[in-house]
């Protein structure tokens, strides 16, 4: 099924960003979502080091087309679509690496306050680009502190279809993922839709569990107040 693209420009983004919207689609998820049929959006950021490609993963997403090379632009995607009856808006900010080493996993505060959730991709031919995925998983545990924020991480080992180049074990990014409590999967953008779309969905489910955990105890906690307000009362009464 086609996908129609349209580009954008905005005032409030820099020079070497661009806004892109897709065209919605239906289709049908293997996961049933649960709630009403209200309109569910969610704000994701992909990093990574050069040359992993974040680009190439999103595209895919969006268009189920692979594109090998891209240039040197930041790009936000809004990608409406209809999954299970209900409507869901992804807004994907594909971000640019910086290009010195020392800068490579630097995240700054506006993705990590923007984001209801994070994709980290690393390429399986490339310990350095592994290695710029395991730094940035300390950068998000350690704003999750500051900003109080909730947003799930899926960690991403792609060109799975490079075997013979292989220089990250599956079992390593499995055990990065474990340590620092995110979801991991290796794909290959290059040769499956279905593997990215299921990245994707995945962590989709995942923001809408991370909400309504943060919701519950939102609740509780004015349960708890309220209550203690009266017992306070009846005791100075």
């Amino acid at each position: 099924m086609k996908c129609c693209v349209r580009y954008y420009t905005s005032t409030h983004l820099p020079a070497s960003q661009m806004v892109v919207q897709v065209n919605p689609r239906t289709r049908q998820s293997s996961r049933t979502m649960e709630g009403n049929l209200q309109k569910v959006e969610a704000n994701i950021v992909l990093l990574g080091a050069e040359n992993v490609g974040k680009s190439a993963l999103t595209v895919r997403f969006l268009t189920r087309r692979f594109i090998g090379e891209y240039g040197d632009i930041e790009s936000i995607y809004s990608h409406c679509d209809k999954i299970d009856g209900r409507d869901v808006c992804f807004n994907i900010w594909d971000s640019l690496c910086a290009q010195n080493g020392g800068e490579a996993a630097r995240i700054s505060d506006r993705q990590l306050q923007w984001a209801d959730g994070f994709i980290l991709v690393y390429s399986i031919c490339d310990r350095a680009s592994f290695n710029v995925a395991r730094q940035q998983v300390q950068r998000i545990r350690q704003a999750k502190a500051k900003f109080s924020s909730t947003a799930p991480v899926i960690i991403v080992g792609n060109k799975r279809d490079l075997q013979h180049r292989r220089a990250v074990s599956g079992e390593e990014g499995r055990l990065l993922a474990l340590s620092a409590d995110c979801g991991f999967f290796e794909i290959s953008a290059a040769e499956t839709y279905h593997g990215v779309v299921m990245v994707f969905h995945e962590l989709l489910d995942l923001i809408r569990e991370a909400r309504a955990l943060k919701k519950g105890a939102a609740g509780f906690k004015g349960i708890v107040r309220s209550m203690s307000a009266v017992f306070g009362r009846k005791r100075t009464e």
